[in-house]
């Protein structure tokens, strides 16, 4: 069975058109607010979307994201209420969403429970950020019984040998981390990628999207150019929240939007 998130990238290689993956972190700055700027990555072009549960530690993120995850967890949101807002925003718009997270909110829940919410809301895969590759043979399993995909993260140190083993238990898409260091906006791509990417392809097809300071439309041509599938950018779209609140969606629809029509440029 072909999962949404294969579907959604096999039909972005049959055009033959490049994907953005947004991000942005669940109840900031309120969870009525995430669903409306969720709608408005759908309507702005989004290939899929990830969906950050906020967490008290989030030590792969930069400032930008830290201080989101405190807000909302100053509001009390919780991973029942970002599964809840994410099952309303695929109902509403059929784009695929990523449940993000590091391993602790979901260990409280139980990972068979988490897979279980997931699937009953209509999600389309998790990613955690911290599941070592080689404990994640039982959750990928979990959740393909459910028809849900395991997102899962590489890095730019990582030698082909570590790249087949992750991609091993991965479905979906690879998320291919173009710096080290954590996430965060910064002035120039880094030509770090290709090495990375070309190690990718040398060992699965799996789609591959690239993240981790791709904050503008020519970082995200270097990134295509260099053949990523899709680009994923969060710290940008964050920031702008940060900035416009509850105004957001509008300025976040037309910045993905923008981001996606930069594909004409390229060609």
């Amino acid at each position: 069975m072909t999962s949404r998130l294969q579907q959604a990238f096999k039909t972005l290689r049959a055009s033959g058109r490049r994907g953005v993956v947004p991000y942005i972190t669940a109840g900031d700055p309120d969870l009525e607010t995430t669903y409306s700027l969720l709608v408005a990555m759908a309507r702005g072009g989004a290939t899929a979307i990830e969906l950050g549960v906020p967490f008290s530690d989030p030590a792969a993120d930069g400032p930008v994201i830290q201080r989101a995850c405190e807000r909302a967890l100053s509001h009390g949101v919780k991973l029942h209420h970002v599964i809840e807002v994410a099952g309303r925003a695929v109902k509403a718009t059929g784009v695929p969403i990523v449940l993000f997270s590091y391993l602790n909110p979901l260990l409280r829940r139980g990972l068979e429970y988490v897979a279980q919410d997931a699937a009953d809301a209509g999600l389309a895969g998790v990613l955690v950020t911290d599941l070592p590759a080689e404990s994640a043979q039982g959750f990928s399993d979990t959740l393909q019984r459910r028809g849900l995909d395991l997102v899962s993260l590489v890095a730019p140190t990582s030698s082909a040998e570590r790249i087949a083993q992750i991609a091993k238990h991965a479905t979906g898409f690879l998320y291919a981390i173009s710096v080290t260091g954590v996430t965060g906006t910064r002035q120039q791509f880094s030509t770090d990628a290709s090495a990375l990417l070309s190690r990718i392809r040398s060992v699965t097809d799996l789609p591959v999207a690239v993240g981790f300071g791709i904050s503008n439309a020519e970082q995200a041509r270097e990134a295509w150019a260099q053949g990523a599938d899709a680009v994923i950018v969060g710290s940008a779209i964050v920031r702008k929240i940060e900035e416009f609140g509850a105004e957001a969606p509008a300025e976040v629809e037309r910045f993905v939007h923008e981001l996606i029509a930069a594909q004409a440029v390229e060609a």
